[in-house]
């Protein structure tokens, strides 16, 4: 799976989340060996994509880390207000 790939899972998940999908924007960062996802919902979703003691992020971070770890890199998500 491609960084570009892993871009529109990141969306893919979180759209099916929220209730306002059209708010929902992910942004690239590349560095050397790391990827940082920058990602933007709707206000009102916020909580959403976090989750009950930000169980839903972590879980998006756990996905995004094996899949980036297979590739050689790292990737980390950022949640942007």
């Amino acid at each position: 799976m491609s960084t570009g790939n892993m871009k529109e899972l990141i969306e893919y998940i979180v759209r099916s989340l929220v209730d306002d999908p059209s708010q929902v924007r992910v942004t690239e960062v590349e560095g050397s060996n790391t990827i940082i996802y920058e990602l933007r919902v709707a206000p009102e979703d916020m909580g959403r994509v976090i989750g009950k003691g930000g169980r839903v992020a972590n879980a998006i971070r756990a996905l995004l880390r094996v899949v980036a770890a297979r590739q050689g890199k790292r990737a980390t998500l950022e949640i942007v207000s």
